[in-house]
């Protein structure tokens, strides 16, 4: 795997990601002066700064495949980092996880206040739709509606917002699930989305469908083995590390492939989905290198 040398470059080619999607956010979301200047301060709050960007940094590189201009990609990438921020903003709310911590600092409507957090989340959302669907993002209208068809699937009853309900209906019964379950679970409410953002600069660059299909697959297997790792991580690892409150799983009785597992089997399941997530990109060249990288990076990470 030669981790010494490749974890560097791709950290480096990480975070220089994150500096220019949190640029290109800062543009899309300006700071308002009118009255309702608070909404758009609380919207700046929850998506810029901090975080991996794991979601944007997958459609940069999607892009890269296939020659596609970097500042549509960057616009595809905000619109997805919105789209992840809205769901964290509402996951924290009280009715929901109820968190007082994420991203290392005080969460939106504990900086802010409830209404707002809850109007911050449902304006990033709509708003990153307005962005998709806006000619800038690209000139055929044609891949604009299939970006917006693919965002609000992977975000909607059938993706993001399914397994966010399947995990509360798990929490307020008390019946741990079952493997399957779990896996149902963790496909719907962060699978999907990372799964769309390994597609999406398939989408952009007008790629072939076995192309398309060989990045989604990728994302897929990458988002089961993002989860087992943070699962792994909110067991192991202390919340100083994370930047959020750790050990939380355990103590609300949520199933978790870890849970059921254990530890060792989890890192196995995790290792194996990784070794299948670099086997779909083998019809890629070396430009690829860093979505393989980026397969091992999931599972050996601390934070």
């Amino acid at each position: 795997m030669g981790m010494t040398t490749t974890a560097p470059s791709l950290q480096g080619a990480m975070a220089a990601a994150a500096a220019e999607i949190d640029q290109a956010l800062d543009l899309l979301l300006p700071a308002e002066e009118g009255p309702e200047a608070p909404l758009f301060a609380a919207m700046r709050y929850a998506a810029i700064g901090g975080g991996k960007r794991l979601r944007g940094f997958l459609v940069l590189e999607g892009a890269r495949q296939f020659g596609v201009s970097r500042s549509a990609a960057l616009r595809v990438a905000s619109a997805i980092e919105m789209v992840h921020a809205y769901s964290l903003v509402h996951d924290d709310l009280p009715a929901m996880d109820n968190d007082d911590l994420r991203r290392g600092k005080p969460t939106v409507h504990r900086a802010f206040d409830e209404a707002t957090a809850i109007l911050a989340g449902d304006a990033l959302q709509t708003h990153a739709f307005t962005v998709l669907a806006e000619e800038d993002t690209h000139s055929d209208p044609a891949v604009r509606t299939e970006l917006v068809r693919c965002l609000s699937k992977a975000a909607g009853p059938r993706g993001m917002c399914g397994g966010q309900m399947l995990d509360m209906l798990a929490e307020a019964a008390g019946v741990p699930l079952d493997e399957p379950a779990v896996g149902r679970l963790q496909t719907l409410k962060t699978g999907k989305l990372i799964e769309f953002s390994a597609e999406a600069g398939a989408v952009l660059g007008k790629a072939p469908l076995a192309q398309r299909h060989a990045l989604l697959a990728y994302g897929r297997d990458l988002g089961a083995a993002f989860q087992i790792a943070d699962d792994i991580l909110d067991a192991t690892a202390s919340t100083e590390e994370t930047g959020k409150r750790t050990g939380k799983d355990a103590v609300a009785g949520k199933a978790t492939l870890v849970g059921l597992l254990g530890l060792d089997r989890a890192r196995l399941q995790a290792e194996r989905l990784v070794t299948q997530a670099r086997a779909h990109l083998d019809g890629f060249g070396e430009r690829a290198d860093l979505l393989r990288m980026l397969a091992d990076f999931v599972i050996e990470r601390r934070s």
